[in-house]
């Protein structure tokens, strides 16, 4: 089930693998959120000095350096103790790794929803059904406009990476600080947004007909 209420009232549990994902951001096990951390910023950081199938070919070579290593290891090992244990992998060879077909119409499904969404949204804002929110997201591309200037995609999600991995357990140790602030901060901008759509004609919230 997905996070949210009932139509009584009464608050869902987050589905399994969103609880796993918070648990992740928050740090709740720090050795799993360092391991993932570390390894994601690695890989991020490795593409800035390589290109995407040179980092990709290295990660590959070092993954079958060390299961083949361990395989031979393995068969050595059984050799000279003259046991029958087996391939040292079977049991992650027989496991079943593909998608199935209800996974896949599922997150499909919510994928399209989304689509959907942000298209009827795009049309909204560009086709001016809202002159303020078109104004906010015209600024906000012109904003976007430095930030290209600044930093490169790669730049930003290395950023993005590190604030997921620290933005959330900052929050939460700061939380009744950061709330204070930001409200103070929200609180302004509908003052100002107020104040221009008082003085400036034909800033009104109407809707397109």
């Amino acid at each position: 089930m997905e996070n949210g209420k009932t139509e009584n009232g009464d608050s869902q549990p987050l589905p399994q693998w969103k609880d796993k994902v918070v648990d992740l951001l928050y740090w709740r096990d720090v050795k799993t959120s360092g391991v993932v951390f570390g390894a994601s910023l690695s890989l991020l950081l490795s593409l800035t000095l390589c290109s995407i199938v040179s980092v990709a070919s290295y990660i590959g070579l070092a993954l079958l350096s060390v299961t083949i290593c361990f395989r031979i290891y393995k068969g050595i090992l059984q050799a000279i103790q003259k046991s029958d244990e087996g391939h040292p992998f079977k049991l992650y060879l027989d496991q079943d790794v593909g998608l199935s077909e209800e996974t896949v119409h599922k997150y499909s499904d919510c994928a399209l929803a989304r689509f959907n969404t942000t298209v009827i949204e795009l049309r909204r804002l560009f086709l001016v059904e809202d002159l303020v929110d078109s104004l906010k997201f015209a600024v906000l591309m012109w904003i976007l406009t430095y930030v290209g200037a600044l930093f490169n995609g790669l730049t930003l999600l290395i950023l993005g990476l590190v604030g997921m991995f620290s933005c959330p357990i900052v929050y939460e140790k700061y939380k009744v600080q950061i709330d204070h602030y930001v409200g103070m901060a929200n609180k302004q901008v509908k003052d100002i947004i107020a104040t221009v759509q008082a003085k400036v004609p034909g800033l009104k919230r109407v809707k397109a007909e």
